[in-house]
């Protein structure tokens, strides 16, 4: 283990100082959630289309699963990993299993809203509190697995919603698993990728976004950054998708695709000579 970490760490170390040798940027913009409602399909398509995202994480017991993978089909160019799902966290509108899998399901067969327990939601509402059982959620994350590469079998990665293999390690070790036996390993923080928000918690509206988008992109130093959002668009179907304590789910996400497709963030992109790449790229 002590090895493995000596090897990680002097990789991260070399791409970072080989990317600030070169001046050489490089931006990895990823959208979430794409297949869990026809809105979010539309804006994560245009925002590969029209605007900077290069990859995208699919959920396959989502309900528009099936018109996610035709329009996927339809653009190849945009890469796309498997977003496994464990959770099922809006209010009015939910999605179940594709296995049964009864440890990880609530009494009417969804999924937990939640990962981790929330004080604004009614107790027995998180998975890591349920009584989950590792062999349901293996056979699960298989399930949803291999539909994914069954639909669209150039898919290169694999992530988790909300974060789901933080829930417990036994979760961690199992994506780590699956990933590299589907291979589908692609982790860009070992590629030297590291975190960055393109505008701040406070701004709220596109027009901030914009401006910070802006300001951060101009700012960046040789090296390789990431950043990851949910691309929705502000119609009748998204402002009935919420839950307790995020309302604004509409706008909030209108406002991501408006950044990723903005013609002034496009421009400062190209004025910075800022390569976009996928996490299939971002191996290379």
């Amino acid at each position: 283990m002590k090895k493995q970490f000596l090897i990680i760490s002097f990789l991260l170390t070399y791409n970072l100082l080989q990317s600030q040798a070169t001046g050489e940027i490089k931006l990895l913009i990823r959208g979430d959630d794409i297949g869990s409602s026809h809105t979010a399909n539309i804006a994560c398509i245009e925002c590969y289309k029209n605007g900077i995202m290069r990859s995208v994480e699919l959920m396959v017991p989502g309900p528009w699963f099936p018109e996610a993978v035709r329009l996927l089909n339809e653009n190849q160019g945009l890469d796309v990993g498997v977003h496994l799902v464990i959770t099922s966290e809006w209010n009015d509108i939910k999605w179940r299993p594709l296995t049964c899998c009864p440890s990880l399901v609530d009494k009417d067969g969804y999924f937990y809203p939640m990962i981790w327990q929330r004080e604004d939601f009614p107790k027995g509402t998180a998975l890591k509190d349920a009584k989950w059982k590792i062999e349901e959620i293996e056979a699960e994350f298989r399930a949803q697995i291999e539909m994914a590469k069954r639909h669209v079998p150039y898919m290169s990665h694999v992530n988790c919603h909300m974060g789901c293999e933080s829930c417990a390690p036994e979760i961690s070790a199992l994506v780590k698993r699956l990933a590299q036996e589907y291979n589908l390993n692609i982790n860009p923080s070992a590629a030297g990728y590291k975190y960055v928000s393109l505008w701040k918690s406070e701004d709220k509206t596109a027009e901030a976004r914009i401006a910070s988008a802006i300001r951060t992109i101009k700012d960046l130093k040789p090296g390789k950054y990431i950043f990851i959002d949910h691309p929705g668009l502000d119609t009748p179907e998204m402002r009935a998708i919420w839950h307790t304590g995020y309302e604004n789910v509409a706008a909030d996400r209108d406002g991501v695709t408006k950044v990723f497709t903005s013609s002034e963030v496009k421009k400062a992109v190209a004025e910075k000579n800022i390569t976009l790449v996928s996490y299939r790229e971002s191996v290379k």
